[in-house]
């Protein structure tokens, strides 16, 4: 029987600049919808697992739109809620070669930032689940989207179900007067497996470290639940060419994943969240050393992919992880 996930967060309608179009230059723009836990549960589903994603949506046609997306990509949207209000928005730049890619946000006071959930059956929604995930993007929007995201993790650990969390730490997104440290660390409590670099354990959980291992223990320490630690390191050599690697600590050592070389990226957003899924589904299918590399080739296959989600299956992951038919015709 496939494995159950549950995500919740806000998805955005994204409209990409054509091409490497400059917004200066655009008269039309390209959409797509994504939101960081979407991605994971989009991911998950091409993955052959049941995933499920709750959220909320404008109650018009454009919340209409976004529900048939998850749908088609295999995402279970019987957990989504319709309210007025609106959806937000992201705009995207593509750079090329030494010009960065730019993103603007507008998704301040979208139906989900406003959205209570007071009539969400946890129950029903974690009936069968076996893992949760959220990430740090959600207790930054609101502070109802910061306690809808406080009762799913208590719902969830009171069923035994296992948490990760991408710590995700967005500075701008902290705008309804209160910061990270008021409210990441009780929702990192509940929470099993994260993803964080040295930043987030700083602004988030109030750890200074020197290093990725420090921080670990340090973060084992105050969070004794926690059981694994993981994050990747990308080098950006240009727009289009980058590499990447990831690093999983288990408690008691940090592995390291292959280094990639990516020359031709198509479009990065969504690597992290490609990773996370792909972690998710390594941790649940394999042995801690596997579960880190396909995390990681899941990763670098995104970057190959237009739009925010992960459109590939575990076959073609596991077969970067292995070396084989890097690239080719395959007929």
């Amino acid at each position: 029987m496939n494995k159950k996930i549950v995500t919740l967060g806000d998805v955005m309608m994204r409209l990409s600049t054509l091409g490497n179009e400059r917004f200066l230059q655009a008269n039309s723009y390209q959409i797509v919808f994504g939101g960081a836990e979407a991605n994971v549960a989009v991911s998950l589903a091409q993955f052959g697992l049941n995933a499920a994603h709750v959220t909320a949506f404008p109650s018009n046609d454009i919340g209409k739109a976004a529900t048939a997306y998850l749908r088609q990509t295999g995402v279970e949207t019987s957990f989504i809620y319709f309210q007025e209000g609106r959806m937000g928005l992201y705009f995207l730049e593509n750079g090329s070669m030494q010009r960065a890619s730019k993103i603007i946000y507008d998704r301040f006071d979208s139906v989900f930032a406003n959205f209570s959930g007071d009539e969400i059956d946890w129950d029903k929604v974690f009936d069968g689940a076996d893992w949760f995930h959220w990430t740090g993007i959600t207790p930054a929007l609101s502070q109802k989207a910061a306690d809808l995201c406080l009762k799913a993790l208590k719902k969830a650990n009171e069923k035994g179900i296992m948490v990760s969390g991408d710590i995700n730490y967005r500075r701008n997104l902290w705008q309804y007067g209160k910061g990270p440290l008021d409210i990441m660390p009780e929702l990192i409590r509940y929470t099993h497996v994260i993803v964080a670099g040295l930043s987030d354990f700083e602004n988030c959980m109030d750890i200074q470290a020197n290093d990725f291992l420090e921080a670990c223990h340090l973060a084992k320490k105050d969070f004794p639940q926690i059981k694994y630690i993981s994050k990747t390191k990308r080098e950006s050599l240009s727009a289009n060419h980058n590499t990447l690697k990831g690093s999983l600590w288990n408690g008691t050592e940090v592995l390291k994943s292959s280094m990639y070389d990516m020359p031709q990226i198509v479009d990065r957003v969504g690597g992290g969240d490609a990773y996370i899924a792909g972690l998710i589904y390594g941790l649940l299918h394999y042995p801690d050393q596997l579960a880190l590399e396909f995390a990681t080739a899941a990763s670098v296959l995104k970057h190959s992919i237009p739009g925010d989600a992960n459109l590939v299956s575990v076959e073609e992951v596991d077969t970067l992880v292995k070396g084989e038919n890097v690239g080719k015709l395959l007929r």
